[in-house]
């Protein structure tokens, strides 16, 4: 694994109330196929990427944007880069290593009821189609 050359500031989106210090780590079901636990946690330079994010992970619970910082290594996200955007557009990354949260960051762009609802039906689309590999 190696770090790109993003230097930040990066974020993650979850459903999950935490505080400054506190350490997000792998090992947790995919939001987007939860019967996959995760060998990576995920995070992005982009507030609103991970305001979305932080939408549609699974709970009842508000959704909550972190700036983090990653304590290791890290590399592009190979579920969106290559594989489907060329490049790193979205800027996402995944590390094996934990993510060491900097406090809440609140001014991010909530998205319209509609525009949520499309996307979740796009995960409950590839939560459907087998095919929708998630790389581990």
């Amino acid at each position: 694994m190696r770090r790109p050359s993003d230097e930040g500031p990066f974020f993650h989106g979850t459903k999950a109330d935490l505080r400054a210090g506190d350490l997000l780590t792998a090992g947790f079901p995919s939001n987007y196929r939860p019967e996959i636990v995760m060998n990576h946690i995920y995070f992005t330079a982009t507030r609103d990427g991970a305001g979305l994010a932080a939408e549609l992970a699974p709970g009842d619970a508000a959704p909550r944007v972190y700036a983090v910082e990653p304590t290791g290594d890290f590399e592009d996200d190979p579920n969106v880069t290559d594989k489907k955007f060329p490049g790193n557009p979205t800027r996402s990354y995944r590390s094996g290593a934990p993510l060491r949260v900097l406090g809440e960051v609140t001014d991010w762009t909530r998205l319209a009821p509609e525009a949520l609802q499309e996307w979740r039906d796009r995960v409950a689309a590839l939560r459907a189609d087998e095919r929708g590999e998630i790389l581990n």
